[in-house]
């Protein structure tokens, strides 16, 4: 990272702008081109490996695309709000950001879908709901899995 004075290395700092934020943005390759899309997402982190869960039709390109090729990158941003300076090339945002690299995997076990639903709907709602295997088969369940991942912020001092 060229901006160290702004990388996160602080585990609880990193889990706080998990919490804070509601979507991720997945960017994948189809082929030779570039393709992202912004997704809600639930997470968890077991040691220091993070596990971003996720949830879509059950087909469609998106699909397609991670069947063929299952490593992607990811980011995750709180925008904060704009910092105006006298000089217009000092202005900007204070920001929080998470971006790293990872890979796919589907989840194709009803009670792991049932828990990546949880942990989904706990993120975006902040309550946890049973989900019954009728639902969680509703749907496609994939799981980012990185090792590869950083913290950076600009912050109001």
């Amino acid at each position: 990272m060229r901006r160290k004075d702004r990388e996160i290395t602080d585990i609880r700092t990193i889990t706080a702008i998990l919490d804070r934020c509601k979507t991720a943005c997945i960017a994948m390759t189809d082929g030779n081109l570039p393709y992202v899309v912004p997704l809600s997402y639930g997470y968890e982190i077991e040691e220091y490996t993070l596990i971003l869960y996720f949830h879509c039709a059950r087909e469609g390109r998106k699909l397609d695309i991670l069947k063929s090729n299952n490593n992607v990158c990811f980011t995750i941003f709180d925008e904060g709000e704009p910092l105006h300076a006298d000089t217009p090339c000092n202005s900007g945002y204070y920001y929080s950001s998470i971006i790293g690299s990872g890979a796919v995997t589907f989840v194709e076990d009803a009670a792991d879908k049932r828990y990546a639903l949880n942990k989904m709907f706990a993120q975006q709602t902040g309550r946890n709901v049973p989900f019954t295997d009728a639902q969680a088969d509703c749907v496609c369940i994939f799981k980012i899995t990185s090792k590869d991942y950083t913290g950076k912020q600009k912050v109001k001092t």
